[in-house]
Parts: C-alpha cells; structure tokens; sequence
C-alpha cells in the first residue's frame, strides 16, 4: 500500500502545479526539459520563446520559487536549468495514485507518451 502524502506535500505538490500554470511557464519548463542537464541563459530562453526580458524574469522566479528551476551564476550569465529531482517527485505523487493503487492509467501508457 502506497504512503498516503500529508497535506504539507499535497499543498507543495499543488503550488508546483500553480507555477507551472500558465502557457508561458509551461513553456518555459518544457524549453529547460530539452536543455536539460545544461540549462539554458535567459536570453537563450526568451529568444526561444519569444517572451520579453521582463516577462520572462517575473515567470522565472515564480518556477524558481517553486523549486522547479535552478539557477546557477556563470560570471555575468544566470543559467537556469529544470529541476529534474523535485520533477520526479512531482509526477512520482501523481503516477501513485493514478497509476498504482487503482490503476486508473496504465503505467505503460505514460511510458508510451515520453517517447
């Protein structure tokens, strides 16, 4: 039988989902995804993307607030890169319940959408 989550974690698990809650932050994480384990520099990141510097930093701090970014200082470079670790964590929470204990998702179907 799984571990039931405390509240403390479903509220953390619940304020990551609110991060990443919006298109562009969505985008942001998938864009760090395929940068991943290196990162990416801002400007790389708002090229890319097409997000003002501006916007892009208040995003970015709301995901990194949230421990889904790191950020690393590389002289005059900040260097941001996805969180693989709390990630896991994050789809380990969901994977428990929709693909464990009722078997609502077939764990062979997640594997399938990775690829």
């Amino acid at each position: 039988m799984a571990v039931k989550p405390t509240e403390d974690e479903i509220t953390r698990f619940a304020d990551m989902f609110s991060a990443m809650g919006t298109g562009p932050r969505l985008r942001i994480m998938r864009v760090l995804l395929s940068a991943h384990p290196d990162g990416m520099i801002v400007g790389d990141i708002g090229n890319e993307l097409g997000i003002p510097a501006s916007t892009l930093s208040h995003h970015l701090e709301k995901l990194k607030n949230e421990d889904l970014v790191k950020v690393t200082r590389e002289g005059t470079y900040l260097w941001y890169s996805a969180n693989a670790e709390v990630l896991q964590q994050l789809l380990g929470f969901l994977y428990a319940e929709c693909c464990t204990r009722n078997k609502a998702v077939e764990p062979q179907a997640i594997v399938r959408l990775c690829r």
